[in-house]
């Protein structure tokens, strides 16, 4: 089986997307751990570090140890159906399913390593905040977006 320069470009694009993601949180753990415990950007972003037993953005969050176990299984199960999905993909669908898994496998690394995820990125206004994510969730997210967006309206309009 010979690899397209696209197979490349999306194996490449999970590893940059897993390294940003995991550089990001080794760099706020280590700030965070030996300076303050949080740090205000802008008027409406602070890095604040929470660790997430849940799925993206703090949801479903468990202490129960089997219900964690379940859902890292899970993870990894969904990241080999996509996978499997990116190989049957054209050139576009490819880097935006690159977009999920490189974040999808930089979560999966910190619930097997950490067992909880690290989520630093508290976006506000004023009191009211938003889930606290990290890079990942950032791929994760624009990833699924952008495919939902191309399967639901720009395919009604051809």
């Amino acid at each position: 089986m010979k690899l397209k320069k696209i197979d490349i470009y999306s194996f490449v694009l999970i590893l940059i997307i897993f390294s940003a993601d995991r550089l990001s949180k080794m760099y706020v753990i280590k700030l965070i751990q030996t300076q303050e415990k949080e740090f205000f950007i802008f008027d409406f972003l602070n890095i604040t570090l929470n660790w997430n037993t849940g799925i993206a953005f703090g949801l479903l969050s468990f202490n129960a140890n089997t219900i964690y176990h379940l859902i890292s299984a899970l993870i990894l199960l969904i990241i080999i159906y996509l996978i499997y999905l990116m190989v049957l993909s054209d050139s576009f669908g490819k880097l935006m399913i690159s977009f999920i898994i490189g974040g999808a496998t930089g979560n999966l690394f910190d619930r097997l390593t950490y067992f909880a995820v690290p989520d630093f990125l508290d976006f506000h206004i004023k009191n009211y905040h938003w889930f606290t994510f990290n890079i990942a969730d950032i791929f994760i997210s624009m990833g699924i977006l952008v495919i939902i967006l191309r399967e639901f309206i720009f395919k009604e309009k051809t």
